[in-house]
């Protein structure tokens, strides 16, 4: 009996990483407007609300939600990035020609091609979260503002510096990756794969040099 099951073809799996990766982006965007949410309606009609948000409708508006939010910021940080990932990228490719012959030089080989999304994938996941991270600290802290509960201060101070230490955190993952990213594209299409040489096939009529005493 054969398998009839067909393996996922490659663009189908480039497409449900790409979601993924953006809804990953997006959660942080969401939260971020929820505590702006709170910080506007106070805990009051919070708490009306909170049953609500635990509904099956709820859920998967959140998760429509999350999904636009993450384009919409993967979008904007990737614009504020782009000097500085210019300035990266002249490091290895002075020119934009260099670079896109690079990229399309690349592209011949199907096993690097995908190493490089891989690595493009968690490039912009600590990218987006650089954001997110600066923006869950300050609509926390205003969120928190709008509660009375003791060591509130202490919290308020504990709450920004920890969303700047992670920003940082993933700001510097996102450099080295595309400081790596640059550079092994450069030697990948600088010195290219090559195919092993096969041993020589012996023509008809001829006598093999294993067949030589």
């Amino acid at each position: 009996m054969t398998n009839s099951t067909q393996p996922e073809s490659p663009a189908l799996i480039a497409a449900t990483a790409m979601f993924i990766e953006v809804l990953v982006i997006g959660i942080g965007g969401l939260t971020a407007a929820v505590f702006v949410l709170i910080a506007l309606i106070g805990p009051t009609a919070t708490a009306k609300l909170a049953p609500v948000a635990g509904s099956s409708a709820a859920t998967g508006a959140a998760l429509a939600a999350a999904y636009a939010l993450g384009i919409l910021l993967d979008r904007a940080a990737d614009t504020i990035l782009t000097p500085y990932r210019r300035r990266l990228r002249s490091r290895f490719f002075p020119t934009n020609s260099a670079y896109a012959a690079a990229r399309l030089k690349l592209a011949t080989f199907p096993v690097l091609v995908a190493r490089a999304d891989y690595a493009r994938s968690r490039m912009r996941i600590c990218r987006g979260w650089l954001f997110n991270c600066l923006a869950l600290a300050l609509t926390a802290d205003l969120a928190m503002l709008r509660y009375s509960f003791d060591h509130r201060l202490l919290t308020l101070c504990t709450a920004t510096v920890l969303g700047i230490v992670i920003a940082y955190g993933f700001f510097r993952a996102w450099r080295t990756l595309t400081v790596t990213g640059y550079r092994k594209l450069a030697e990948q299409t600088t010195t290219s794969p090559t195919i092993p040489s096969l041993p020589a096939q012996p023509q008809p009529g001829s006598v093999s040099p294993s067949e030589v005493q």
